[in-house]
């Protein structure tokens, strides 16, 4: 087995951030995979970027879709899972986290958390 990272940019608070590990969480064990450790970052190593630079339509996307509501205390973060599994188990979890994250599809939808797989 390789080790393999999923990276996530989020718009997230608490609770939406636990709610996206949980689903993680549950595509790795439902694959028999192991996470190895999991970061959630505020700056991009090696770079002077923040996720705030990189990440920013996200909060522009909670924005539109949600007019009405505060954004409380969400944040713009990075979600990083490292993984011991294969390619072929890698690329199922990636695929089965964002069908799970954004259920609709490319649909007209509000997202619970806006996110972007990195």
């Amino acid at each position: 087995m390789r080790t393999r990272d999923l990276k996530f940019g989020l718009y997230a608070d608490e609770q939406g951030l636990a709610w996206a590990k949980k689903l993680v969480e549950d595509a790795v064990v439902s694959r028999s995979a192991l996470i190895i450790s999991e970061t959630v970052a505020h700056t991009f190593d090696g770079s002077e970027l923040s996720t705030v630079d990189v990440y920013d339509f996200l909060a522009d996307q909670w924005a539109v879709e949600h007019p009405a509501q505060s954004s409380g205390a969400r944040q713009l973060i990075e979600l990083r899972v490292h993984l011991s599994c294969s390619l072929r188990t890698w690329r199922a979890i990636r695929k089965a986290v964002i069908k799970a994250w954004c259920p609709e599809g490319t649909a007209p939808h509000t997202c619970r958390v806006p996110w972007m797989a990195a």
